[in-house]
């Protein structure tokens, strides 16, 4: 996929304000400061499209892009760490669950996990419950140019044994460099692949 144009759209506190869901839509949400932002920049080519900061809880609404004028991206906050209130926090873990649940023209959910990191229980627990959900989702792993191939891969096959101890079958995996650019194909094919399928339905 050639992306050629990315522009941001709106940001809302509430799923019901969000664009009109008459395009296929793709979120994107992860542990806070797992790199999303950075991840989101490097797939559409553009150095500040979604806001990157190193204090983690930066994103606090949900962020709607358009690319290609044909689909929607979406920049979730991070669950976990932040610094803000209880009361933030459980304000922001509603919003982002009402998005997931009701959002109907959804069509994946890319879960961001720090590929430096064996398994975090917080990423284990909300992939679960997207499953539990029938949310679909795939999962990037991000920084792995930060880390040996190795103690990449090795983390990696940690995540597929936890999750083959509660899950049939595993969801898809894709590994990413925001530095080197690194899956920027790979996700871009797999999200042309679904529009496609979604614009033959449609």
């Amino acid at each position: 996929m050639i992306i050629k144009t990315a522009e941001y759209l709106q940001s809302e506190a509430d799923w019901k304000k969000c664009p009109a869901p008459n395009l296929p839509e793709y979120a994107f949400i992860g542990r806070s400061n797992v790199g999303k932002s950075s991840l989101i920049n490097m797939l559409v080519n553009r150095k500040s499209l979604a806001k990157t900061s190193s204090q983690p809880g930066k994103t606090q609404t949900i962020n709607h892009f358009l690319i290609n004028k044909n689909w929607y991206l979406v920049d979730l906050p991070g669950y976990g760490y932040a610094k803000t209130s209880k009361t933030n926090r459980a304000k922001w873990g509603k919003m982002i669950s009402d998005y997931l649940l009701f959002r109907e023209n959804l069509q994946l959910v890319f879960v961001l996990a720090d590929a430096r990191l064996e398994p975090q229980q917080i990423d284990i627990d909300f992939i679960n419950n997207l499953g539990e959900q029938g949310i679909p989702f795939a999962i990037i792993f991000t920084k792995t140019d930060k880390v040996s191939s190795g103690k990449s891969m090795s983390n990696i096959q940690k995540m597929k044994n936890k999750l083959a101890e509660t899950w049939e079958e595993l969801p898809v995996m894709m590994k990413s460099s925001a530095i080197s650019g690194a899956g920027r194909d790979e996700i871009l094919g797999f999200i042309e692949q679904i529009n496609e399928n979604y614009h033959a339905i449609k």
